[in-house]
């Protein structure tokens, strides 16, 4: 794993920001790891589908549920 000091991480921030690696970087001060950064990885493509067959759907979800009179005159 990669590490860095403090004073060039913050010097050099969105660069090392584009070149994370999966690892991720030690952030240093005085040789002492004092943070890690590590790429967010999304976990919503693994939600997809997670709640099926788990709940059931009752009536029309695109409705709202009010009832419209389109022959009423204004």
């Amino acid at each position: 794993m990669k590490t860095v000091g403090a004073a060039k991480f913050k010097a050099r921030c969105l660069a090392l920001l584009d070149q994370l690696d999966p690892e991720g970087l030690v952030i240093t001060k005085h040789g002492k790891p004092v943070a890690k950064l590590i790429p967010f990885e999304p976990q919503s493509a693994s939600m997809i589908g997670a709640l099926q067959d788990k709940i059931e759907v009752r009536g029309n979800v695109l409705s709202t549920g009010a009832s419209w009179d389109t022959d009423a005159e204004s």
